[in-house]
């Protein structure tokens, strides 16, 4: 994950989560968001020509009345729009990122929905979030990483050389 951004879902955090992503990046990158329209102008407005920008909206049915806190409703397609420039079409996806999203949320408990683990304060969850990218990129090794040894996130992109300790990242906040 290049960034994260603990913040609202509207415009000013769109600008600052995609302003902090391409300082982040040093190459031309595919970049493919879902269907929040926020995202079309902010990413034109910080990344200019210099990305390959598709859409993907996925579309769902009507959701059904006695199942409709609980249940999502039924997925029927994807739509792929291109944005900008060109997106390799079989790249085109936010798996990604949801998968992402989904390990966040099994892994810390103020994530799961009807929780009585939330944060009181966004300072308190933005530490959480923090420490959890730190122990899932430099403290975690993945088994899909393990060839020819066992890997780190961190390690398999260069960043870092070795599987850190909890002590490691405990040593950071001093």
């Amino acid at each position: 994950m290049a960034t994260w951004l603990v913040g609202l879902h509207n415009i000013e955090c769109a600008i600052q989560f995609i302003n902090d992503l391409k300082d982040r990046l040093s190459n031309r990158v595919q970049l493919t968001t879902d269907g929040y329209k926020v995202y079309v102008d902010v990413i034109d407005n910080s990344f200019g020509s210099d990305v390959d920008y598709p859409v993907l909206n996925k579309i769902y049915g009507k959701e059904i009345e006695q199942e409709k806190r609980y249940s999502p409703a039924k997925y029927l397609r994807a739509e792929k729009q291109i944005k900008q420039d060109n997106p390799d079409v079989k790249l085109i996806s936010t798996s990604y990122v949801e998968r992402q999203n989904l390990t966040m949320r099994m892994s810390m408990r103020r994530f799961t929905h009807l929780t009585n683990g939330f944060s009181k304060k966004v300072e308190n969850l933005e530490y959480a979030v923090a420490l959890h990218f730190m122990h899932y990129n430099f403290v975690r090794p993945h088994k899909t990483l393990a060839n020819p040894y066992p890997r780190t996130p961190a390690m398999a992109s260069g960043i870092s050389n070795h599987i850190w300790t909890v002590e490691e990242v405990i040593k950071l906040t001093d």
